[in-house]
């Protein structure tokens, strides 16, 4: 089993990605240069976290034309498992590969800091071990993670039960005051329509060992090993 962390200029969480998945849960990974155009024999593709191009225009927008994402589009089209992490759910919402977008935290502040998370769908590969109502402690570091959709796609959105994560209070409470950025209804993270494909703002990578403060951003890679163990391969692109 192969795991695949793409690497854009300006990626900074890559090693934290590739350091948990092969040295804290010992599963084979590999570096996919954002320049190459095939995602061919990966079992599971990551976006890291970081400033891919400097986020000019806009968080991701550049990254979102990379030669690479082609084939991360046909590879999540075909239902291989993706996760967005931060700048990389940015840059999956900028491909179209995830729906909405993303706006400048409430405030126009830089935010870095733990944040509590309730998982409300258990029905992707990076969920799937968890169970509803859970509570995850989890570090957050960005500009824009303000999630934003029009009313008609935020209803489609909830309707399909595409949102995965939403902020919370340490109790699982959802309310204004657990939400850092603004995002409507305190969207934290969310799937495609499939399921195959997640984006999260908070670092999972960044609490994956106790000496983090925190191990339940593991318990997310361990959910996706998992299901890649109880699933058929995926043809990647």
């Amino acid at each position: 089993m192969t795991i695949g962390v793409v690497v854009f200029p300006g990626s900074n969480c890559d090693r934290d990605c590739v350091h948990v998945l092969r040295h804290v849960l010992g599963q084979h990974v590999v570096v996919v240069w954002h320049e190459e155009t095939s995602v061919a024999g990966l079992d599971a593709v990551i976006l890291p976290g970081g400033f891919a191009y400097g986020d000019y225009l806009r968080a991701g927008a550049v990254a979102a034309t990379s030669p690479i994402m082609a084939a991360v589009r046909a590879f999540a089209a075909g239902g291989g498992p993706v996760l967005g992490i931060c700048n990389g759910f940015q840059v999956l919402l900028e491909a179209g590969v995830l729906p909405g977008a993303m706006l400048r935290n409430r405030g126009l502040q830089f935010l870095c800091r733990p944040v509590h998370l309730r998982v409300e769908s258990t029905r992707t590969p990076f969920t799937r071990t968890l169970r509803e109502g859970q509570v995850l402690r989890l570090p957050i570091a960005h500009g824009e993670g303000n999630y934003y959709a029009p009313p008609a796609l935020l209803e489609t959105v909830e309707a399909e039960k595409q949102v995965v994560f939403r902020y919370c209070d340490p109790d699982g409470r959802i309310s204004a005051e657990a939400n850092p950025n603004g995002s409507l209804r305190n969207i934290a993270g969310i799937c495609s329509p499939r399921g195959n494909v997640l984006g999260l703002m908070p670092h999972p990578e960044r609490a994956a060992e106790e000496i983090l403060g925190s191990v339940d951003g593991r318990l997310i890679f361990e959910s996706l090993l998992a299901s890649l163990h109880s699933r058929a391969p995926v043809t990647a692109g």
